[in-house]
């Protein structure tokens, strides 16, 4: 009996836990993997915000990254280039796609290559003080940052 009242406790505590960071979900997380060489990946995700105010992203880091940045893509001319932002921001009951050629979180400066299979954690921090963790695995992908014409 009492192994199952602490089995139930802990469920509870744990199920309170994930409530409180419930307002943001993030779904469909992978890491770009990397040759051997490489020391520079990116992480992608679908954020979604459950609330009815929009949530503000103000970094993320992984322990694999020495440095981790928030990046976009933009049209310069005919050029697509890549530019650190300062945060993200989710409007309320909305979502955030980070995606190759898009919003998405750099990293740098990597302790090892990413390899396919391996799963990153990586850490968001919200403008309210909250942090958010998810695991994003390891996928081989192509390089997503050519220009798709439909």
């Amino acid at each position: 009996m009492y192994a199952l009242a602490k089995t139930l406790a802990l469920f509870v505590l744990t199920s309170s836990f994930a409530q409180a960071h419930s307002s943001v979900e993030v779904q469909d997380a992978y890491a770009r993997a990397t040759p051997p060489s490489v020391t520079t990946s990116a992480v992608f995700a679908t954020l979604h915000n459950h609330t009815d105010k929009e949530v503000v992203v103000m970094s993320a880091s992984t322990e694999r990254a020495g440095k981790v940045e928030l990046h976009t893509v933009e049209m310069q001319g005919d050029v697509m280039k890549m530019r650190q932002v300062p945060n993200f921001t989710i409007a309320a009951q909305q979502q955030l796609h980070l995606k190759p050629g898009a919003d998405h979180i750099m990293l740098f400066n990597l302790d090892s290559p990413l390899k396919e299979g391996e799963v990153l954690s990586v850490e968001l921090l919200l403008e309210e003080g909250d942090t958010l963790q998810f695991d994003a695995p390891v996928k081989k992908v192509m390089q997503g940052m050519k220009h798709h014409h439909h």
